[in-house]
C-alpha cells in the first residue's frame, strides 16, 4: 500500500481495528468520523453514506464518513441494523500533540450496551443477557440454565438458575435485546421473534473461576453469599461473570453503578409462559409486535420514563403474595378516593428527570452539564412531592415517602453552581453561574475582552499621543491593534510597531497590548479548563450520592405507577378486586381492558364470569365466530393478571383467587422455521399446559383440535377437557365450536355450559356479545361466511351439504349420533368412542349363567380373571374396575 495506506494514521487505524474486528470502527479525524476498507462499504449500504476513496489505482482505500456531531444518529441506524460500532476518539489535544494525535477505542456500542438517551426508548428497559447451559451430571440430573441480565442504563443487575425447559419463558419475561452465548455452545442460540441479537463470546469468558473472581473484584467482596448465591449456583454466577466481562471490554470505563447483583427466584411471581404472553398480547401485539394495542399500552398512564419502565417490569412479574397485592390496592384506593392529591402528585412527577438513567451516565463519565442540571431540577421538586405523601393511610405510600431522600446539600451545591439552561457538552463551558468561582469570574472577564481595560488603555494612549481618533481593535489574524488614520501619521509614537496598512489608516501594536492579548488568549483556555474541572467535581459529587439518589428514583417510579393506576381506574370506572386464596373467579360485568379502551364509551358489552369448586371449574363456551368467545376468555385472564399487579380492574365487582400460573392457548401460529405446523404448535402448547398446570392455575383455551380431522379434533378436545376437570381441577375457560363437548356437563359435575347469544332476523345474524348459560344450538358458520363476502353460489351449495350431513349424522334431537350423552337421564350412560372402553372381563361376567354355575366353577373363573389382570394387559384403572366387577359377581354367587 502507498500514500495514505501506509501512513502513521492508517497504521493507527489498523491497530484499533484489529482490537475490535467484529465492529464497525468509527475513527475520529478532526471534525469527522471516518470508516475505511470493508467497514466503509458496509456503512455506505447500511448508513446511506457516500463511498469515496483515498489514493488512486491499486492503492485506493474505500472511505466513508460523517460529521462528529451526527454520531448518535448514525449509531442509532447502525444498532437498528444489528451491527456493533467501535468509537475511536482523539484522546489528547491536537494542539499539544507531538506528532500524530493519540487515538483509542473509548467504547464499543451494541444493542445491549446503550446508555445514550437518543438511542434508547425511555419507556422500555434495554436488557443485555448472558446464557450458560450446564449439561447436568453423570447421575442423570437435568441440565441447569444460568441466566444473567443487566440494564446498563440504570444499573439493575440480576442472575438466576433454573431448569432448561424454562428458558424460553424466562427470556420472554425479560425480553433482552442482546444475549451473550459461548462460541463453544452445542445447542442453538435462543431467539425472540427476531427482537434479540445473539452475540458469541469466547468460552473462557464463561469459566466459573474467572466469573467468580471478576464478581468479587467488582463488588469488593470475598463471597457472593451476601447476594443470595450458594455454592450450587454456578451456572448463574458464570452468566453474571460473562456479562461483567463483556461490559468491561465494551465500555472501558467505570461500572460503579452496578452496585449489587440481585438473585431472581423462579416461581416467586405469577408465571406466564412465552405462548401465553404472546396470546394475551400483554406487552406486544400479535399482529405486528408493537407496544400500541397491548395491555401495557392501555395501563400506562405514568408521567415519567422511569415509571413507564417499572410498569413494564411489573406487568412482566405479577405478584402471587396476597399481602403485597393488597398493599398496592390500598395505595391505589387512597389515590382514587383523593383525585386532587393524585393529580398534584402527577403534576410534580412530570417535572422529574430520568434520574435512574442519568446516574448511569454520571458513573460511566458520560454525563453532561444538562444531566447535572436535571438532577438539580429533580431535587428542587422533591420537598413538595414528599410532603404530599406524608401521613398517608396507605402503608405502602408511607414506605415510599420514607425512601425519598431530599439530598439538601447536593441540591444547594448544584443550584448554586449551575445555570438554569445548561449545554449538552462541557467542553465549551458557559454553564457555571457567575459568583460560584471568583477565579473563573476573573478569567471570564479577561476572555470577554476586558472592555474596561481596553477603554482605559485607548483613552490613555489617545491622551499620551495627542491622537483623539486613536482606536483599539481586534481581528483573528493580528490580534489586538491600535488604528491611526493617515491624517495623524506624524504623531505616531516611536515605540509603536506597524503591522498592517489599510485604507486611510495604519495599524500598530505595542508590547503592553501584546502582553494583554496573551493574557486574554490564555484566559480563554484556562477558563474552559477550570469550568471543566468544576464540572467534574460536581459530577463526582452526584456520583457519591448515587445510592440515595437511586433509592429515591425507585420510590418516585413506584409512586408514578400507583398514581397511573388510580388515574386509569377513575377514568375507566374500574373497581377494586377482592383477592382471596381460594381458587375462585367471580367477575360481575367484566370488560376486556384493551377493547374497552379502544371502542366508544359504553359500547362494549360487559359479561359475568363465575368459576370455582362450587360454581363450576370448567366453563365450556360455544357460539359462532365473531360473537365474542375469544374476547370473553381473554378478558377473564387479563382481569386476573391486572388484579395480581395491584391494579383496579374493568368490572363492577370482582373476586379473584390468586393464580400461580396463567396459561392461554388462543389463535393459530406456524413456526415453519422450526419445522412446526400450526397444529404442532397448538399441541405443543397444550401439552405444556396439561403437564404443568396446577389446581391454582387459570387456563384459557380456544378452539383446541381445529387443526386436524373432525373426529381427531373432537377426540382431543374431549380428552383435554376431561383431563383438566378430573386430573388438574383448575379454573378453565374453554371456547370451542365442537358442540359435542357440551354434553360433558351431564357427566362431569364441575363443568358448566355457556354460549354467546345471537339472534337471527330475516336471514341475518345479530351478535349480542352476551354470554348466557347453556349450549349454543348451532355454529352459524355459513352466516359468518356470508358476512365475510363468500360468493352466494358457494353459500347455497354449503347449505345443501350441511343439510345432508345433519341428516346422516344427527339424531332426532339434533345431536351427533356418535357423540356420548345420557339423554338427560342419570344412570343411562351411552358408552361410545369417547367413554372409557369396557374391559373384556365385564362382558364375560354378563354372559355367565349364574343358575348353572357351581361354586367351584366360580372360583376357577375368578382365578383365571386374576391371572389375566396380573398379566399387565390392562391399565391400572381398568384393572380396578374389572376387579370390582369380578368381586360383585363373586358376592352374588356366594349369596346364591
Amino acid at each position: 500500500m502507498g500514500g495514505m495506506s501506509n501512513s502513521p494514521m492508517m497504521q493507527q487505524y489498523l491497530d484499533a481495528k484489529a482490537a475490535c474486528p467484529d465492529s464497525l470502527l468509527l475513527f475520529r479525524m478532526g471534525d469527522f468520523y471516518e470508516l475505511f476498507f470493508d467497514d466503509a462499504k458496509t456503512a455506505a449500504t447500511v448508513l446511506g453514506l457516500t463511498l469515496t476513496s483515498r489514493d488512486k489505482g491499486e492503492n485506493a482505500v474505500p472511505m466513508a464518513g460523517f460529521p462528529h456531531h451526527q454520531l448518535e444518529n448514525y449509531l442509532a441506524k447502525l444498532i437498528a441494523a444489528g451491527l456493533r460500532g467501535a468509537i475511536c476518539d482523539q484522546v489528547e489535544d491536537p494542539r499539544q500533540a507531538k506528532g500524530i494525535v493519540r487515538r483509542e477505542v473509548t467504547r464499543i456500542v451494541s444493542r445491549g450496551t446503550l446508555t445514550d438517551d437518543a438511542l434508547l426508548d425511555p419507556r422500555a428497559s434495554n436488557y443485555l443477557a448472558a446464557l450458560v447451559c450446564d449439561g447436568g451430571d453423570k447421575r442423570g440430573e437435568r441440565a441447569a440454565v444460568g441466566l444473567a441480565w443487566v440494564e446498563l442504563s440504570t444499573g439493575r443487575f440480576f442472575a438466576s438458575q433454573f431448569a432448561a425447559e424454562r428458558l424460553a419463558d424466562e427470556l420472554a419475561r425479560i425480553a433482552p435485546v442482546e444475549c451473550l452465548v459461548s462460541d463453544a455452545a452445542t445447542t442453538a442460540a435462543p431467539t425472540l421473534d427476531g427482537r434479540m441479537t445473539v452475540t458469541c463470546r469466547p468460552a473462557w469468558a464463561f469459566a466459573h473461576r474467572q466469573a467468580r473472581d471478576a464478581l468479587h473484584k467488582h463488588f469488593g467482596t470475598t463471597t457472593l453469599e451476601g447476594f443470595g448465591f450458594a455454592d450450587d449456583d454456578t451456572a448463574a454466577v458464570r452468566a453474571a461473570g460473562a456479562v461483567l466481562d463483556y461490559l468491561a471490554e465494551t465500555q472501558r470505563t467505570s461500572l460503579g453503578h452496578l452496585d449489587r447483583l440481585t438473585k431472581y427466584r423462579v416461581g416467586s411471581t405469577l408465571e406466564i409462559d412465552e405462548a401465553t404472553r404472546r396470546s394475551l398480547e400483554i406487552s406486544r401485539t400479535l399482529r405486528d409486535g408493537r407496544r400500541e394495542g397491548s395491555l401495557l399500552a392501555v395501563l400506562d398512564r405514568t408521567a415519567t420514563a422511569a415509571g413507564s419502565r417499572l410498569l413494564g417490569e411489573t406487568i412482566a412479574n405479577p405478584l402471587t403474595d396476597i399481602a403485597a397485592i393488597d398493599a398496592r390496592l390500598d395505595a391505589v384506593a387512597e389515590l382514587v378516593a383523593q383525585p386532587v392529591l393524585a393529580g398534584e402528585l402527577r403534576e410534580q412527577l412530570r417535572q422529574i428527570h430520568d434520574i435512574e438513567r442519568l446516574l448511569a451516565r454520571v458513573t460511566t463519565g458520560r454525563a453532561t452539564p444538562r444531566d447535572l442540571s436535571g438532577v438539580a431540577r429533580t431535587l428542587r421538586v422533591l420537598p413538595v412531592l414528599k410532603a404530599k405523601l406524608t401521613a398517608r393511610s396507605s402503608a405502602l405510600l408511607n414506605r415510599i415517602e420514607s425512601s425519598i431522600d431530599l439530598c439538601p446539600e447536593l441540591r444547594a451545591k448544584l443550584e448554586t453552581a449551575l445555570e438554569d439552561d445548561c449545554p449538552l457538552v462541557s467542553n465549551d463551558g458557559g454553564f457555571i453561574r457567575p459568583g460560584y468561582s471568583a477565579e473563573l469570574d476573573a478569567l471570564r472577564e479577561l476572555t470577554s475582552g476586558g472592555k474596561q481595560w481596553i477603554a482605559k488603555y485607548q483613552a490613555d494612549e489617545a491622551a499620551r499621543s495627542g491622537i483623539v481618533s486613536l482606536k483599539v481593535g481586534f481581528n483573528s489574524v493580528f490580534g489586538y491593534y491600535l488604528e491611526i488614520t493617515n491624517t495623524h501619521r506624524d504623531k505616531v509614537p516611536q515605540h509603536y510597531i506597524r503591522k498592517q496598512t489599510v485604507k486611510n489608516a495604519e495599524r500598530y501594536i505595542t508590547p503592553e497590548l501584546k502582553e494583554y492579548e496573551q493574557r486574554v488568549l490564555t484566559a480563554d483556555e484556562r477558563s474552559k479548563s477550570l469550568e471543566q474541572q468544576l464540572f467534574v467535581e460536581l459530577r463526582d459529587l452526584v456520583g457519591q450520592q448515587s445510592k440515595c439518589l437511586r433509592t429515591t428514583a425507585d420510590a418516585l417510579a413506584k409512586v408514578d405507577v400507583l398514581a397511573g393506576f388510580s388515574e386509569l381506574a377513575r377514568q375507566r370506572g374500574y373497581c377494586r378486586p377482592t383477592m382471596v386464596t381460594e381458587p375462585v373467579l367471580r367477575i360481575i360485568e367484566g370488560r376486556h381492558p384493551v377493547l374497552d379502551a379502544l371502542v366508544a364509551d359504553g359500547s362494549f358489552v360487559p359479561n359475568d364470569v363465575t368459576a370455582g369448586p362450587d360454581a363450576g371449574l370448567v366453563l365450556l363456551i360455544t357460539g359462532p365466530n365473531m360473537a365474542g368467545k375469544s374476547t370473553y376468555i381473554r378478558q377473564a385472564a387479563l382481569i386476573t393478571l391486572m388484579a395480581q399487579l395491584g391494579s383496579f380492574v374493568p368490572a363492577r365487582e370482582a373476586t379473584i383467587g390468586i393464580a400461580d400460573r396463567i396459561f392461554a392457548r388462543v389463535g393459530a401460529s406456524d413456526e415453519l422455521s422450526r419445522g412446526q405446523s400450526t397444529f404442532m404448535v397448538e399441541m405443543t402448547e397444550t401439552a405444556r399446559i396439561l403437564n404443568t398446570a396446577t389446581e391454582r392455575s387459570l387456563v384459557i383455551l380456544d378452539e383446541i383440535g381445529r387443526g386436524t380431522s373432525t373426529y381427531d379434533g373432537v377426540s382431543l378436545a374431549w380428552s383435554v377437557v376431561e383431563h383438566l376437570h378430573q386430573r388438574i381441577g383448575c379454573r378453565t375457560l374453554f371456547a370451542t365450536h365442537y358442540h359435542e363437548l357440551t354434553q360433558l356437563e351431564t357427566t362431569l359435575p364441575r363443568i358448566r355450559n355457556l354460549n354467546v347469544a345471537v339472534r337471527e332476523w330475516q336471514d341475518d345474524l345479530v351478535f349480542l356479545h352476551q354470554i348466557v348459560a347453556g349450549a349454543a344450538d348451532k355454529s352459524y358458520g355459513i352466516h359468518v361466511a356470508r358476512l365475510a363476502g363468500v360468493p352466494r353460489t358457494v353459500l347455497e351449495r354449503a347449505k345443501q351439504i350441511l343439510s345432508q350431513l345433519e341428516q346422516d349424522h344427527l339424531d332426532a334431537r339434533g345431536r351427533p349420533k356418535w357423540a356420548p350423552g345420557n339423554g338427560g337421564r342419570s344412570g343411562d350412560l351411552q358408552l361410545s368412542l369417547f367413554a372409557e372402553p369396557e374391559h373384556p372381563l365385564l362382558s364375560q361376567i354378563r354372559e355367565l349363567d349364574l343358575d348353572r354355575l357351581t361354586p367351584l366353577e366360580a372360583l376357577a373363573l375368578l382365578g383365571q380373571w386374576q391371572r389375566e389382570l396380573d398379566g399387565g394387559e390392562s391399565s391400572r384403572r381398568e384393572s380396578h374396575k374389572a376387579g370390582d366387577a369380578a368381586g360383585r359377581a363373586a358376592r352374588e354367587l356366594a349369596a346364591r
